[in-house]
């Protein structure tokens, strides 16, 4: 059985409203939380398989040329080594999200410092690695590579697509009351996911099977296919655990590709684990930015011109650029508007998306200067965001979705306590620290995508729930339980979810916060025809029929569901599809941060003293796994506010913090008990189940609130992120 459902029209009705005790929504242990924190999770590094050989990768120590030969002999006759490998069908960097095809290949071409060349596979990984440290690789240098995005010979481009004028935005900065035009720069950021890059090979034949940390299967079962030459038929990957993504996972890497070369040719599994580094100099950044915005506002604050443009940079001919401006299309009004986006091609490491591509930074920035003109204007912060929230989208004249953006401000403010700050910088002393509070919006675009689930209702009235939607630590195998048990009325213990095998029906992946809603109204679809198989059983219409505790009432009459199977198992498979809702609408997710910081006045050091977030994002399916999303996220926000870039050495494109130690995360002394508000709300423009994304609303202008609350603890306006102590001591 197979039930297609497309988003062509709002879901008025939703039969998890009529659950009785109903489990959606309520914060429901991970299923999957006992296995992980004892250890019996099998994460890909994990997998134990006989005869398995160890490889590593040899990366490019030149920023732009071709390789010209290897020491291979010399490396094949060490001791335990099985092979060296630069295949022409190595990829030069991963995938970006949802390519569905292989990306560049042939990496003995050279595009950036860090680049993967080639792969030494031996018995241990501790040989491995001997080896391919003792690989010689002699290249063609070509000396005309471009490192500096706002340098001199930095080609730049202006992308289709990426420009929107409306008005005179000229005219209104001159006729304005107030005015902001500021330059903001923020720098690449790494995901630096808790798992590293891995993969595991072994074929069988003509059959691959790849264990892989991959976030997005039906893609990248494509790409796998698409990079060796076979058929995605032949290709089967593996994901049931992954130890977080952040969108470097989104896409095949090249430690995969270069596994099942090896594997092939040795016929036996080949293990491939990226080291820290690798993971720093092979996976995608979030690209640094260059920002100009310019407010206009009248004299009560209300804007009539809103203008910003960016730059940020990839590598030649990659078509990803990050979507800076994705939320200030219609987060705020203003008839006069500028926007525009500009890309320099560099050689550096590929840029991909980075949780919450284009708003992480794009808001952060517009959310400084919302707090420069309302600085400007002697407009509370809170009430300026208020007076420019647009009853329509402001470039499309269409229609908002449900949206809580105001409720957030509001609630928000009332429970931090805003009403007690001092509007006046430097106003408020401790000792040494100045202290401030500042706070910004949050907005993040919503979208649903195609995704399929199976979901079978066995005899003995248990339930299996089978997709190859995969859990990044988002709580996948929470939310899906949650929604079968409401629709078949059954104990989540009763529920087995089987995620992560490309031999499951194809959903959306994790990316974009539109996993949970898409793969959760696939499970749900499936769930109604189930509903409607079982009225029929009882001979009952679905409208009617209530499921709950293992039985079924409808007729007048209430049955245990094994007696209606009678020794019969039920299969349903449910397709969710986009439609016309995703243009009639804008559909986007809110929310709002306030933050108090305390600022050393002899060091300039920066402590988050607390921080609240609240956030309006449809339905909540899970309430303990979204606040962790939204933990998750503010916690990166103070990292980019006070920490985390990449540095680039100018002269050759190299990143040089390539580690932990090197790339500064916060810890747990640099983040304040934060405290989090899920605002109720329904969307029945988004989805059939009227939940929206949740997993990436918490970046999305949270380091702005940290800044903005060190001008109002200093008077220092912080515009070159981070905000790292030297940049503040200079102004104080």
């Amino acid at each position: 059985m197979t039930r297609t459902f497309t988003m062509d029209a709002p879901a008025e009705e939703c039969v998890l409203d009529k659950a009785g005790d109903r489990l959606t929504g309520a914060p429901l242990d991970r299923p999957d939380g006992p296995l992980k924190v004892s250890g019996r999770a099998t994460y890909t590094h994990e997998w134990q398989m006989p005869n398995k050989a160890f490889g590593v990768l040899v990366r490019a120590t030149i920023s732009k040329g071709a390789v010209k030969s290897l020491n291979e002999d010399e490396v094949k006759a060490l001791p335990d080594v099985l092979g060296v490998y630069a295949d022409e069908r190595f990829l030069r960097n991963p995938a970006q999200g949802m390519a569905n095809e292989a990306p560049v290949q042939n990496a003995q071409e050279i595009a950036y410092f860090g680049q993967p060349i080639a792969l030494v596979v031996a018995e241990s990984f501790e040989a491995a690695r001997h080896a391919a440290q003792s690989l010689v690789v002699e290249y063609s240098i070509d000396d005309d590579g471009v490192f500096d995005p706002e340098g001199v010979n930095a080609p730049h481009e202006e992308p289709d697509g990426q420009q929107f004028h409306q008005g005179d935005l000229e005219g209104a900065m001159k006729n304005a009351a107030f005015t902001v035009d500021s330059v903001y720069r923020t720098p690449g950021h790494n995901s630096a996911a808790m798992e590293p890059h891995c993969s595991i090979a072994s074929w069988d034949g003509e059959k691959l099977t790849l264990r892989g940390s991959y976030q997005m299967l039906k893609f990248n079962r494509n790409e796998l296919a698409d990079a060796l030459g076979v058929g995605a038929e032949n290709v089967r990957i593996l994901s049931p655990f992954i130890g977080g993504g952040f969108g470097s996972k989104l896409g095949i890497a090249p430690e995969a590709v270069a596994a099942a070369i090896a594997a092939k040719d040795l016929g036996r599994p080949v293990s491939v684990t990226m080291t820290r580094q690798q993971v720093f100099d092979m996976v995608m950044r979030r690209s640094e930015s260059r920002q100009r915005v310019r407010l206009a506002a009248d004299s009560e604050g209300k804007l009539i011109g809103l203008g910003h443009e960016a730059l940020v940079s990839n590598l030649p001919d990659e078509a990803f650029l990050e979507p800076v401006l994705q939320a200030t299309h219609f987060v705020y009004g203003g008839e006069n508007r500028r926007l525009g986006l500009k890309a320099a091609r560099l050689n550096r490491t590929c840029a991909g998306s980075v949780r919450a591509p284009g708003e992480a930074i794009g808001m952060q920035v517009l959310e400084n200067a919302m707090d420069e003109l309302a600085d400007a204007a002697r407009i509370d912060p809170v009430e300026l965001r208020l007076r420019n929230i647009p009853e329509r989208d402001p470039e499309k004249d269409r229609p908002f979705s449900s949206r809580r953006f105001a409720e957030a401000l509001k609630e928000g403010a009332k429970r931090f306590g805003w009403d007690k700050r001092n509007p006046t910088p430097r106003a408020i002393r401790d000792g040494e620290w100045l202290i401030g509070m500042g706070m910004a919006g949050a907005a993040r675009v919503n979208m649903l995508m195609e995704s399929k689930a199976r979901v079978i209702l066995n005899a003995d009235g248990t339930a299996v729930i089978e997709t190859d939607m995969t859990d990044i630590g988002t709580g996948t195998y929470a939310i899906l339980t949650q929604i079968v048990a409401d629709m078949l009325g059954l104990a989540p213990e009763q529920i087995e979810c089987r995620l992560g095998d490309t031999d499951f029906p194809p959903a959306s992946g994790s990316g974009g916060s539109f996993g949970a809603s898409s793969a959760g109204s696939s499970v749900y679809v499936a769930c109604q025809e189930l509903r409607e198989k079982l009225a029929q059983l009882i001979d009952c219409d679905a409208s009617e029929l209530k499921l709950e505790k293992g039985s079924a009432t409808g007729g007048g009459k209430t049955q245990d569901l094994r007696d209606i199977l009678s020794d019969e198992t039920l299969s349903a498979l449910g397709h969710i599809k986009p439609g016309e809702t995703s243009d009639d609408v804008r559909q986007a997710t809110y929310g709002a941060y306030f933050a108090e910081v305390a600022v050393s006045a002899v060091t300039g050091e920066t402590r988050v003293r607390r921080m609240l977030g609240a956030f309006g994002a449809g339905r909540i399916l899970n309430e303990k796994t979204a606040t962790s999303q939204c933990y998750g996220g503010m916690i990166w926000g103070i990292g980019m506010a006070l920490t985390e870039e990449l540095a680039f050495d100018l002269r050759d494109g190299r990143i040089v913090n390539r580690d932990l130690a090197e790339y500064h995360l916060p810890i747990n002394l640099d983040v304040p008990q934060i405290d989090v508000m899920l605002l109720p709300e329904k969307d029945s423009w988004a989805s059939p189940i009227h939940s929206k994304g949740i997993g990436e609303l918490g970046l999305c202008g949270a380091a702005a609130a940290v800044t903005n609350a060190i001008y109002n603890a200093t008077g220092v306006r912080v515009r070159d992120y981070p905000a790292t102590l030297d940049k503040v001591l200079a102004e104080l």
